[in-house]
């Protein structure tokens, strides 16, 4: 996609929800509930309302939610946020809203009243939606603050797999929900954050309310603007409209609108947005952007002047300010950039299975070579086909390393439900990679002559994949084992097996001390050793007569482990030659 289909694509999209019936079956349901609660019944006390609406021939439902006109008023609008911290021990549980990268957040203190007083119905409703497809979540003015509340509360029960079954929640004049940590957190989500579309007009104030008129507009986002926008936005005019995504074009624009507009200083009447929408279906759309040629701008800056037209804040006003236009811009191009570059695991995952293909293979060959670890290790000797299916090792090592790396630290800034799908999704893949791939790493490490690569050179995605599968207990020691495992277990055994060439090195010419500690972490080497044959968790491999182990260990250094360690149940089953046996 192109930097300019991206922005284009704004009215596309626009086009598309207008001409559906979403919006209009939206909007009936709260101009209905809108009559009889409030229109009809001025005496009304409660300031909030909602219902659940069953369309005909469908099995989805409708709830809507309305705030009362003493509601839309500048005393409620301008009640202070309210923190996540102060929500902590509450009956209102949000903290499901916080992750890694985004712990804390504020939200619009009255939409948190007004939510919490239909707390035990919402409580009762919420467990009674999860058969209803559609479910729309539908809200005017604080009611679709309240309507984005509880559709949150509805995203929190939905597991990712389960993508068909996620509520839309689609807001009318709605003012702005929470911070920038409350913003972020939900963008962390792409699943989350494109179930909630935003309709808003240039003539109804309620949407700008809680941008700040006095902080004007000057290219960029001001700081004193602690509300901001999260969602896709459906802007319009009373004869047109456009969709914008990106959060920081959504701020501008509102707040362009805002200056645009006179602000009402007692309080605000409901805003009808059934005209309008009946405009914009009926609108015949034939637009191009050849007409603007003649203004020296490029197809870009082109989409983005029809698009503020669309909105009405366009004209020869605003397209003749460059210095917005160029800001509006550089938006779009950061935008196009994100969307670019953003990790899709899915679309490399074959590609992913080629390449630990590949390695298998790698390791099948160079079983009677001493095993995949010391061929790679060595990988200099040896014939020219030999070298160059090392060469080909040493691509497919980075390639899936780089995958993983990227991987791992996307999962790691996923909330709890997010993580725990990984792992069913995906740890499988993680671990196999880690206990094929790892080794690989381990002997570039040694190679280099550095030494104690699990404390000093591990990187940190291969200590996350088998922290995460240690705590569900993927591909874990069975106890009943009673045969070798194809990988072994534990990725960073041949790192202790370096290790313990270092210390046999040690016992044969180091001083006294070196000599005793050398002793001593090879009587550890050998009780983990032993422990991993015990319970059949290493590969044959490592007892190849040219592997690492075999030769650059116990071979090297025999007479010098039967002199100092004789007594060790490692020296004393390989000096009988059990593992002969071990299969």
């Amino acid at each position: 996609m192109s930097q300019d289909s991206l922005f284009s694509s704004g009215q596309e999209l626009a086009n598309l929800v207008v001409i559906s019936d979403l919006l209009h079956d939206s909007w009936a349901t709260i101009y209905d509930l809108i009559s009889h609660a409030y229109l009809n019944n001025p005496t009304n006390p409660a300031p909030i309302a909602f219902k659940v609406y069953y369309p005909y021939n469908t099995n989805g439902a409708i709830v809507a939610f309305v705030s009362s006109p003493t509601c839309t008023t500048l005393h409620h609008l301008q009640k202070e946020m309210v923190s996540s911290e102060d929500l902590e021990g509450s009956q209102l549980d949000f903290d499901f809203i916080s992750t890694k990268l985004n712990p804390h957040f504020s939200l619009h203190k009255e939409a948190i009243a007004l939510f919490a007083s239909l707390l035990n119905q919402l409580s009762a409703l919420k467990l009674q939606l999860g058969s209803f497809s559609p479910l729309i979540i539908t809200g005017h003015s604080l009611g679709g603050s309240v309507a984005s509340l509880f559709t949150l509360w509805l995203l929190d029960n939905i597991s990712p797999k389960d993508n068909n079954k996620r509520p839309t929640c689609i807001t009318f004049g709605s003012p702005f929900l929470g911070d920038r940590g409350f913003q972020q957190a939900i963008s962390e989500r792409p699943s989350w954050n494109s179930s909630f579309l935003h309709v808003a007009s240039n003539q109804d104030p309620i949407p700008r309310f809680l941008i700040s008129p006095t902080n004007g507009f000057s290219g960029s986002i001001p700081q004193s603007c602690v509300y901001k926008p999260f969602g896709t936005f459906l802007l319009c005019s009373d004869s047109d409209c456009s969709c914008f995504e990106e959060p920081e074009s959504v701020l501008d624009l509102m707040m362009v609108m805002n200056s645009n507009s006179q602000q009402q200083d007692s309080g605000f009447l409901i805003f009808n947005y059934g005209p309008i929408l009946e405009c914009l279906k009926r609108r015949v759309i034939c637009k191009g952007t050849s007409q603007l040629s003649d203004f020296g701008v490029n197809q870009l800056q082109a989409g983005i002047i029809l698009q503020l037209e669309a909105i009405g804040i366009g004209g020869q006003q605003q397209t003749s300010n460059m210095s917005f236009l160029r800001n509006m811009e550089e938006r779009v191009k950061a935008s196009f950039a994100k969307k670019t570059n953003a990790f899709d695991p899915g679309k490399k995952l074959s590609k992913i299975k080629e390449d630990m293909a590949y390695l298998e293979w790698y390791k099948k060959a160079t079983l009677n070579e001493g095993g995949y670890y010391i061929c790679f290790k060595e990988r200099g000797s040896g014939s020219r086909d030999v070298v160059k299916s090392r060469e080909e090792i040493v691509k497919r090592h980075r390639i899936l390393t780089k995958y993983w790396k990227r991987m791992v630290a996307e999962v790691d800034k996923l909330p709890q439900k997010e993580e725990a799908a990984f792992r069913t999704r995906w740890l499988y893949g993680g671990t196999n990679y880690r206990r094929m791939v790892e080794p690989l790493e381990i002997a570039e490490y040694y190679m280099k002559g550095n030494r104690d690569y699990v404390n000093l050179g591990r990187s940190e995605h291969y200590k996350l994949l088998e922290k995460w599968m240690n705590e569900d207990k993927i591909g874990g020691i069975a106890n009943d084992r009673r045969k070798a495992v194809s990988l072994t277990e534990d990725s960073c055994f041949w790192a202790y097996v370096e290790e313990a060439i270092i210390a046999s090195k040690g016992l044969r010419e180091g001083s006294s001390e070196e000599k005793e500690n050398s002793r001593r972490n090879l009587v550890n080497f050998g009780e983990y050793v032993m422990s991993l044959i015990r319970s059949y968790s290493v590969s044959t491999e490592i007892f190849q007569p040219q592997s690492t182990f075999m030769k650059k260990w116990w071979q090297e250094y025999r007479q010098d482990i039967l002199s100092s360690l004789y007594s060790c149940p490692l020296t004393f089953y390989m000096e009988n030659e059990e593992y002969r046996s071990y299969a």
